[in-house]
């Protein structure tokens, strides 16, 4: 990123007020690095923590929403506990991947989306995790059949997976809770 094409409070104001109204106060990052250096992933990313969060407080909506970054973050907020101004990085990652849900674009990593949504749905569907279901669902929406079929086949014959869905009490008030928090997609 070449910090000489950016100038403060260009792009979109409104991505950048939704951002203050979150919270997530990014213009006190000073640029130091740590969030980028302590990030087990940042060689995966096309754009490190610190880029991200600098690109936020210039309101570039749309470079921020086509990075592969903010779908790639694992949320295990290393970046947020390194960070010396407490700028919650990990919660305005999430923040960034529901407002690019929210705002219709196209996710850089289509698979992460497919991969939530599936595990969402079984969850909201049985009151906890049904990995074999989920595992279909994911297939369906991702188109991914056989890349990690081996090791489903070897996890199905040490018993890890299993065909009945475990069954818990309270799965009304999980459906109650998703009802509540979240609108269908």
């Amino acid at each position: 990123m070449n910090e000489s094409t950016l100038t403060p409070l260009s792009g979109s104001k409104k991505f950048r007020r939704a951002l203050d109204e979150a919270g997530l106060n990014v213009s006190a990052c000073y640029q130091c690095g740590r969030c980028s250096a302590g990030c087990p992933l940042a060689t995966f990313y096309d754009l490190l923590p610190m880029e991200i969060i600098r690109m936020c407080a210039y309101g570039m909506e749309e470079d921020v929403m086509t990075s592969h970054t903010i779908w790639l973050c694992a949320s295990c907020e290393t970046c947020t506990t390194r960070c010396p101004n407490d700028i919650d990085i990990a919660g305005t990652m999430d923040f960034l991947r529901q407002w690019s849900v929210d705002r219709g674009y196209e996710p850089a990593e289509p698979n992460i989306v497919a991969f939530h949504r599936s595990f969402l749905h079984s969850v909201r569907r049985g009151g906890r995790t049904y990995e074999l279901g989920m595992i279909g669902e994911y297939k369906l929406r991702s188109g991914d059949w056989f890349g990690d079929f081996k090791l489903g086949m070897r996890m199905f014959g040490k018993g890890k997976l299993k065909l009945i869905p475990p069954s818990i009490r309270g799965k009304k008030d999980v459906r109650k809770i998703f009802a509540r928090t979240t609108k269908e997609k």
